[in-house]
């Protein structure tokens, strides 16, 4: 990432991947209630997604300070009416969870770069807090039964592990499997640019 003017933070992968999410977010999420946003990182999703579906009240959310003073920043620059302030909510504490129901949750591209503990704690969020039929949104790189792994993904997982091994890619129907141990039935996958996926469960 890097730093603008303003103090707010820029990421490259946002710009490219904004355009195909936002696609899939108009055909699938309600058009009002209330969403949270699990690790918004810079900000730039949470400000594109909540200008382009003005029906939906956003709060995005982020453990770190330098990402929530990101958040901010671009928040205050767009003044959108439907953008709350950022939480600082840890998937692994659920003090810090909000008490109000939800109609979706939306998580872009944190499972990978997480203990799988972090995978649990988001299932277990989304299980407890989302109304029945709410929508759990899920985007990023994974590893699916049957199906060879890019050479792209391969070297991504090999560095992410290099970092910090309890990071990288998951297995699919691990994935599938702790959401359904929290009432949340995988209803659709898309494909996506650069060997992603999207991946949306229901609260059943």
């Amino acid at each position: 990432m890097t730093a603008t003017p303003s103090g707010a933070l820029a990421s490259p992968a946002v710009a490219r991947n904004t355009r195909p999410i936002l696609e899939v977010l108009k055909a699938h999420m309600p058009g009002r209630g209330r969403v949270l946003e699990i690790a918004a990182g810079s900000g730039e999703h949470a400000v594109a997604f909540a200008a382009a579906l003005p029906g939906l009240d956003w709060t995005p959310s982020d453990p770190g300070v330098e990402a929530r003073a990101s958040i901010t920043a671009w928040a205050t620059a767009a003044s959108l009416p439907n953008l709350r302030p950022p939480l600082a909510l840890d998937v692994l504490d659920p003090a810090t969870w909000p008490k109000e129901p939800l109609q979706a949750v939306v998580c872009i591209n944190m499972i990978h770069i997480s203990p799988w503990a972090a995978t649990e704690g988001l299932m277990a969020l989304a299980g407890s807090r989302l109304a029945t039929g709410g929508l759990l949104v899920l985007y990023g790189p994974y590893r699916e039964a049957d199906v060879p792994l890019a050479a792209s993904n391969a070297a991504f997982d090999e560095s992410l592990k290099a970092r910090d091994p309890d990071w990288g890619l998951r297995d699919l129907d691990a994935v599938v499997a702790a959401a359904k141990a929290e009432g949340l039935a995988l209803t659709r996958r898309v494909e996506m640019p650069a060997n992603n996926l999207m991946l949306l469960f229901r609260r059943v």
